[in-house]
């Protein structure tokens, strides 16, 4: 999803994208890309973001409220339907420096992605590109060269951070039982 937009991701976090009116007061359907579309009705400013890597400047939420697995939003400076039409698409980022912070064993995943795997004895396994939610638990996919390995977190397995660098203990034959090399 954030390869659809161009936006400098080291200083904003992409939540979702603007979807259809909702009602005639400028309000829109939020398409959430994260499980949690409850955690969006925290933040009080939003950034917008065409697929030109245009950027709004910051956008202060009038109200929010959950529908689904969606959140339906008012801005601040959108009144009409026919303004929301116009922002249809849109990518819709929050500054990192809004995020909560995290509690003990909790973590967002941009801040899982770019680091080195490794297991208890420093063998490097691969770089963390990216990570999804099987329903279970979030799993780490994991650049291995030509090959991809899926790593579920768990504490039994993530086990510990260390430079930069999660340290894994895997259960004997999961490495090889979740490569994936494209055949």
């Amino acid at each position: 999803m954030s390869r659809e937009f161009n936006y400098p991701t080291d200083r904003y976090l992409l939540i979702g994208r603007v979807g259809k009116p909702h009602g005639l007061r400028g309000e829109f359907k939020l398409i959430c890309f994260s499980g949690q579309p409850e955690s969006i009705l925290s933040y009080t400013r939003l950034v917008l973001v065409d697929k030109n890597g245009n950027l709004s400047g910051p956008l202060v939420t009038r109200k929010s409220r959950v529908q689904g697995k969606n959140v339906v939003i008012a801005l601040e400076t959108i009144n009409d339907r026919d303004q929301v039409e116009a922002i249809v698409g849109v990518g819709v980022l929050v500054a990192k420096e809004d995020l909560p912070e995290t509690g003990e064993n909790e973590y967002y995943w941009h801040h899982l992605e770019g680091q080195e795997l490794v297991d208890l004895e420093g063998n490097i396994i691969g770089t963390v590109a990216s990570l999804f939610n099987n329903g279970a638990q979030d799993i780490l996919v994991v650049s291995a060269g030509s090959e991809e390995v899926l790593i579920p977190v768990t504490k039994e397995i993530v086990v510990g951070e260390n430079d930069g660098a999660l340290i894994i203990n895997p259960p004997p034959g999961l490495l090889e039982l979740n490569k994936n090399s494209g055949n």
